[in-house]
């Protein structure tokens, strides 16, 4: 029997992550350019990031349903040539709908990595679960700031939007290329671990991972939903957006690669409570800055949402084990369903916003900064209610380790 190659598949997973983050950054750069090529409006581009978000949560339902049965390697498959693709459909589109439709097919493929590689690697690190984790999702950060460069960078030599996207194309190929050919861990269902059916049941039982699905709808929306609008939110507060973007990106990139001892030092509650804080101040600093200042709210910015993601599978993966595969891929998908929902809302918010400010005199660029700071007020109603639940979950954080299995909880 051929020997797993951990090492391969976990830098081949990453090179996947890479391909999902290029699609939220590269999406996020070229925003204007699509308002200028197919005059659309705000509330159009939020339906096409909502379509950005949608086919995620559909994807992780059906991969993380069939993880069991079919394994990393099947779906694996699946996520490459949903990318594939969609990639290839987007760059055609010429309009709204084409587009519209196209992207569904980006994120189906985003959704089925998460799906894929989050119990995989588990599964190939027992014994370093969380630690293996955020250094996975060290490249949804750093994938989006190298998006953001590279974005900038065709830009710059007056490179089109379809361009833009063609970038995806290289770390696709890559990590097709790295699984290609791979022998795979086997999964709990065919050690005889557990199957889907024991990873509902503990799911429908478990009033904590119903309110966790909460919590990470609110948490992917406070970052996401922030990041994904940089363009359209923070374009006229005098900081060049992109940038913000790759500063944002990369330093939570860091930041995750060093989380190990973070977390192992506050614990995860801790983690949480105190990126919540740190979210929702920062939030309301961005919303009153223009110029310079705005760069050091960004910093802040990260600092808070660097956590969120990575964090919230971790506490599944080891305060709540019984809930298995699908249980990971469940929390990633009301995660997306959270931010999809919200994706039209705040392009809504951006409209309406604007229009009450042109119709109170400001000029068309006051009017656009003005929208883009009473969006971020919005949006920070997000991270203020998680304040609250994590600091309720921190408080009785005692109490927590003896109800969900003890003997499975690491990182105190």
């Amino acid at each position: 029997m051929e020997q797993v190659n951990r090492n391969r598949l976990f830098i081949a997973s990453c090179f996947a992550l890479i391909t999902t983050a290029f699609a939220f950054g590269i999406r996020a750069g070229i925003m204007n350019d699509l308002v200028k090529d197919m005059q659309l409006n705000d509330t159009e581009l939020g339906w096409i990031n909502f379509m950005g978000a949608f086919g995620f949560p559909i994807a992780t339902l059906l991969g993380g349903s069939i993880y069991n049965a079919f394994g990393p390697k099947k779906i694996g498959y699946i996520a490459f040539f949903s990318h594939l693709i969609g990639i290839t459909f987007s760059i055609m589109s010429g309009s709204f709908l084409p587009l519209f439709i196209s992207t569904f097919f980006i994120s189906f493929g985003n959704g089925m990595v998460e799906a894929a590689y989050n119990p995989m690697i588990a599964d190939m690190y027992p014994e370093k679960k969380a630690k293996m984790l955020n250094k996975f999702h060290v490249w949804f950060p750093g994938g989006i700031a190298i998006g953001s460069v590279l974005t900038l960078l065709i830009a710059s030599m007056n490179g089109g939007w379809q361009i833009k996207l063609a970038v995806m194309f290289v770390p696709l190929i890559i990590y097709g290329y790295l699984f290609f050919g791979q022998t795979f861990p086997k999964t709990d269902n065919e050690l005889g671990k557990s199957s889907t059916l024991e990873n509902l049941k503990s799911i429908f039982t478990s009033p904590l991972y119903w309110l966790m699905l909460v919590c990470m709808a609110l948490t992917a929306t406070t970052e996401l939903g922030t990041t994904s609008w940089v363009e359209r939110i923070l374009g006229n507060s005098g900081a060049q957006p992109l940038v913000i973007l790759f500063l944002v990106t990369g330093l939570m990139a860091v930041g995750r690669y060093y989380a190990g001892p973070i977390i192992h030092k506050l614990n995860i509650t801790g983690v949480l409570l105190i990126s919540a804080i740190i979210s929702a101040v920062s939030i309301v600093l961005l919303s009153t800055g223009t110029g310079s200042i705005v760069y050091l709210y960004a910093i802040l910015f990260a600092i808070g949402v660097c956590y969120f993601w990575p964090t919230m599978i971790s506490f599944i993966a080891e305060y709540l084990p019984k809930t298995g595969a699908f249980g990971m891929s469940l929390i990633g998908g009301v995660g997306m369903v959270g931010l999809a929902i919200f994706q039209p809302v705040i392009g809504g918010w951006l409209d309406t916003e604007r229009s009450a400010a042109l119709a109170s005199g400001l000029s068309a660029e006051a009017a656009e900064l003005a929208a883009g700071q009473a969006t971020l007020d919005n949006i920070a109603i997000f991270p203020a209610i998680l304040v609250v639940i994590f600091g309720a979950l921190f408080i009785f954080r005692k109490k927590l380790r003896q109800d969900v299995h003890p003997e499975t909880v690491v990182g105190h």
